[in-house]
């Protein structure tokens, strides 16, 4: 039960990080292209995939199955907003804007692939030091 716990608190911060700064984005962007959103994935990606090298078992980091849970189930599950994403470009394609619908599903898999790829090699040039 404990373990809910811990999972549903990092989900709660991480959505408040993902509303402050995604917020932040729009505002400085405007809504003509949902850039907010791509911010918080591939800074998610990033996120996830730099922590997942650091405390994988075996890893440099021993942190227990909690806290790596907490770390990437809750925090970033929470930060990351693919659901977002998914009606965002949805409603572009309804409204028939199917360059920046495309445009959105190709910048969001490629920028989150390659971050989710920059945060695992940070951490791990990180280590090799």
């Amino acid at each position: 039960m404990l373990t809910y716990f811990w999972i549903m608190f990092g989900g709660a911060l991480g959505s408040g990080a993902r509303f402050w700064a995604s917020g932040l984005i729009a505002e400085r962007h405007g809504a003509f292209f949902p850039f907010g959103t791509l911010f918080v994935n591939v800074t998610g990606s990033f996120v996830i995939g730099f922590l997942a090298a650091l405390t994988m078992p075996g890893g440099p980091f021993l942190v227990s199955p909690r806290v790596r849970e907490f770390l990437l189930i809750g925090l970033c599950g929470g930060y990351t907003t693919f659901s977002s994403f998914s009606l965002q470009t949805l409603d572009l394609a309804v409204e028939g804007d199917w360059l920046r619908a495309g445009l959105n599903c190709v910048l969001s898999v490629v920028c989150c692939l390659v971050a989710v790829w920059l945060g695992r090699a940070s951490a791990l040039l990180l280590l090799a030091r």
